[in-house]
């Protein structure tokens, strides 16, 4: 009897390790549920309800009838004003602007001539070769495109995303590789109302840019663009609802310049003119957090999606510069990313390479966002293809001399999907 007891125990163990043993390769196949492997126990409410010192009204949109999407769903999830995501308009192709924008990008050399003799030079050649890691679903498309537009805010609408934080040049400038397209702005912005999404703006370094310039900017974009329903309004705990900047590169510039635009006593201040709003510096530095603050910005962000590239972009550092900001009643706004990958435009900074880890990268950065309560999260980005930090759709896409990266196991939609769930 004791023997047959024994074997008795041993099929049931045996039985019970392959059903646990199953059960964990089963996990394997399907992405996680938003956080439930990483932070157990953590509630999956809106960031609204995490933090005490909510400004931003949240209150839940119905899609506009306007809205049309072969990926509509019964129930369209609401979207949310303090999730924002940087987007991008500079991209350009034969048939809209008679050449490539962007998908064409040179292959930046390394600043050390022995190390860049290393690596391939000159320009990638679309469709085919574009400056990127990962092909679009939509190919090499125009910012143009209207159908292209009408997609973006589809997506954008399916991840619950309610602001679109537009990389901005002033009119007639550009970066390197693309050309001016302050223009499209009406067009975002009416494609973004069709679908109860809000546009602020990122105002991009250029040559010449300081204090003085970026409040001719400031005023430019109120004036022409302040009265769209979609112009973006942040609600502050005043009651006042302004507009939102994120100046990109801010270290740039002096704190004593910023100053002269920031605080009430500067020289030509927009502090309680019809041209005040919310100010948010970029933080790469610890050193900068004071800068930032002696400027009399209204907060800060990090924007990179390589962990660990910067103290600011580092998961680690954002408890204490969170408390930072909060002793100093500043904002902070983490900036989280899929990953991140720019070998396309600059071979030699492998580095800094980030591996999505079929979204497992993406939701511990959302993780760490939500840990510190912050009162917006920003993702990097939509559409960045030459850094590698899109959540937008990309296919599996292999040509003669490229096999890109794709989302595989997964749909094109993953990230889509994944920035959702965290509502």
């Amino acid at each position: 009897m004791a023997r047959l007891r024994r074997r008795a125990c041993i099929a049931l163990f045996l039985f019970t390790l392959f059903i646990f043993g199953t059960m964990m390769g089963l996990r394997t196949l399907k992405p996680s549920d938003g956080f439930s492997d990483l932070a157990p126990g953590l509630e999956l409410a809106p960031i609204a309800e995490r933090g005490e010192r909510r400004s931003v009204s949240h209150e839940a949109i119905s899609r506009p009838q306007a809205a049309t999407s072969s990926d509509t769903k019964a129930a369209t999830p609401p979207v949310y004003y303090d999730l924002h995501i940087f987007y991008y308009m500079w991209y350009g192709n034969t048939h809209f602007e008679g050449k490539y924008l962007h998908w064409d990008h040179v292959m930046v050399p390394h600043w050390d001539p022995k190390i860049s003799a290393s690596y391939p030079k000159g320009r990638h050649s679309p469709p085919e070769d574009i400056g990127s890691s990962f092909y679009p679903e939509l190919g090499p498309y125009s910012s143009r495109d209207p159908e292209v537009l009408e997609e973006h805010m589809n997506q954008l609408r399916a991840a619950a995303i309610g602001v679109l934080v537009l990389s901005w040049y002033p009119p007639g400038l550009a970066d390197d590789n693309g050309e001016p397209s302050d223009s499209l702005v009406p067009f975002i912005l009416d494609a973004a109302h069709r679908y109860a999404i809000k546009v602020a703006f990122h105002i991009q370094p250029y040559k010449g840019r300081d204090d003085h310039t970026v409040h001719e900017n400031i005023k430019y974009i109120i004036d022409k663009y302040g009265a769209h329903a979609a112009f973006y309004k942040y609600k502050t705990g005043t009651g006042r609802s302004l507009p939102l900047f994120y100046i990109y590169d801010s270290y740039l510039t002096p704190p004593e310049s910023w100053a002269n635009l920031f605080t009430q006593s500067g020289s030509h201040s927009l502090r309680n003119t019809p041209y005040d709003a919310v100010f948010i510096a970029l933080l790469v530095e610890e050193g900068h957090k004071h800068d930032i603050l002696s400027a009399g910005y209204d907060g800060m962000y990090t924007y990179f999606a390589s962990n660990g590239f910067s103290f600011g972009s580092s998961h680690q550092n954002w408890k204490v510069i969170k408390a930072f900001c909060d002793s100093n009643n500043l904002m902070f706004i983490p900036s989280v990313g899929p990953g991140y990958i720019d070998t396309s435009i600059r071979p030699w900074n492998n580095h800094n390479t980030r591996n999505r880890v079929n979204g497992k990268y993406y939701e511990t950065a959302l993780q760490a966002a939500l840990m510190v309560r912050p009162e917006i999260v920003s993702i990097t980005s939509f559409n960045e293809w030459h850094e590698g930090t899109q959540i937008e759709k990309a296919v599996p896409k292999k040509t003669l001399t490229r096999l890109y990266l794709d989302y595989l196991p997964h749909q094109p939609n993953m990230y889509l999907e994944l920035t959702r769930r965290i509502k």
